[in-house]
């Protein structure tokens, strides 16, 4: 029995953690939940229902709501008052780092943006092992977690690392020649850039594999995603960059690969289902039974993979350059594409405008030290929004 806190549990990643563990109850429990504070309703109910000894909410503004949606959970379920134990509240923009602390087996963070890295340094410092899905921990504040995580203590919960981490089980570090990272290629998979001039937030919204929020969709058009997902498993599993490649793989069944000395390279493979490198981050180095259904082999398949094409989408190698210049190149990158992505989707920056203000952004970064604080990571954030907010509103004006 592993004894779980789940960060973001109203998310994605957490509502899905929260599957495996319902059917799991002999090898899983949850004591404490935490997310923002946008759906307290659902928050109340996980808690209920998962019975749990703390919740932690980032918006402290939303508290009494909170208490009253226990209430009416309690009351939906037919519970009369007092015969549930409602659980302690922690409130307030520290509230996932306390969570974090709480005494546990693992510790999910599944946090959305940089709110994460406090969380996942904590939860590193009390020895817990870290299912982390928050990319900013590692893109961010890579050299911070660095310099706190056991060998082993990081497991991922992304489809792509997980499969890299699967797959490395079958020879040594000193085997490895090279990581194959695989991409769905997004909305726009095949296109050459000048086919990209015109596209719309809608367009870029349509990915044809998976269901996620709309800055990843986008992201995931840009291959700003993959780009971020290289620094990743640079941090992960301490490959160079120049070891790590990315190939479009449009059927999403290939996840990542591993390519060994020897000329041999092993794949994972499973069907888009994030409940199964959720489950296999939650139990590791086991595997839970049934996660998620596997491929069918009865079946003829068609699988593809494709080299990425860098002119029409620069995003991946401008990643690695961010990566090997560090000094928090990296957080600078990630920032500055969310306020692109805003403003794309706002209509003030054309979808080709997002990588290339990135670049100039990046091209103008001052010469920031390598971070040794979450306070420099976040000082390098808040230059490269700014910075990003003044080339767009220069690039609105001369349009």
């Amino acid at each position: 029995m592993r004894d779980l806190v789940l960060l973001g549990s109203t998310g994605s990643i957490g509502t899905q953690a929260i599957d495996i563990v319902r059917r799991n109850p002999e090898s899983f429990r949850v004591v404490a939940i935490g997310a923002g504070g946008g759906n307290v309703e659902l928050l109340a109910a996980q808690a209920l229902e998962l019975a749990v000894d703390v919740v932690g909410v980032a918006r402290s503004s939303v508290v009494q709501d909170l208490q009253l949606a226990f209430y009416a959970e309690a009351q939906r379920r037919g519970w009369a008052t007092g015969d549930f134990k409602l659980p302690k509240i922690v409130a307030g923009p520290d509230a996932m780092t306390e969570l974090a602390r709480q005494p546990c087996d693992v510790v999910l963070n599944g946090v959305v943006g940089s709110l994460g890295l406090a969380p996942t340094l904590a939860a590193l410092e009390e020895g817990r092992i870290l299912a982390l899905a928050n990319k900013e921990s590692l893109v961010a504040g890579g050299p911070l977690v660095r310099r706190l995580a056991r060998e082993g203590q990081i497991v991922p919960v992304d489809s792509e690392h997980s499969a890299l981490a699967q797959c490395l089980r079958g020879g040594s570090a000193a085997e490895v020649r090279r990581l194959v990272l695989t991409a769905s290629g997004g909305a726009f998979r095949g296109r050459r850039r000048s086919e990209l001039t015109n596209v719309t937030p809608e367009d870029a919204l349509k990915h044809p594999t998976w269901d996620m929020g709309p800055v990843v969709t986008i992201n995931t058009a840009t291959m700003v995603n993959k780009g971020l997902e290289v620094i990743e498993a640079h941090e992960l599993f301490a490959v160079p960059y120049d070891d790590i490649e990315v190939m479009v793989h449009p059927q999403s069944v290939l996840h990542s690969m591993v390519e060994f000395t020897d000329g041999s390279t092993l794949a994972q493979a499973s069907p888009p289902d994030m409940r199964l490198p959720i489950a296999l981050a939650l139990a590791w180095p086991e595997r839970v039974p049934g996660a998620a259904p596997g491929v069918d082999w009865r079946e003829a398949h068609n699988w593809e993979l494709r080299p990425l094409d860098d002119e029409a989408f620069p995003a991946v190698e401008l990643a690695k350059q961010a990566g090997r210049d560090g000094h928090c190149r990296p957080a600078v990158y990630n920032a500055a594409n969310e306020e692109c992505v805003a403003a794309f989707v706002a209509g003030r920056l054309p979808f080709l405008g997002i990588v290339d203000t990135l670049e100039r952004v990046l091209a103008a970064a001052p010469g920031f030290a390598e971070p040794s604080t979450v306070e420099e990571v976040l000082a390098a954030e808040s230059w490269a929004r700014a910075q990003a907010q003044q080339l767009i509103a220069i690039a609105a004006k001369g349009a």
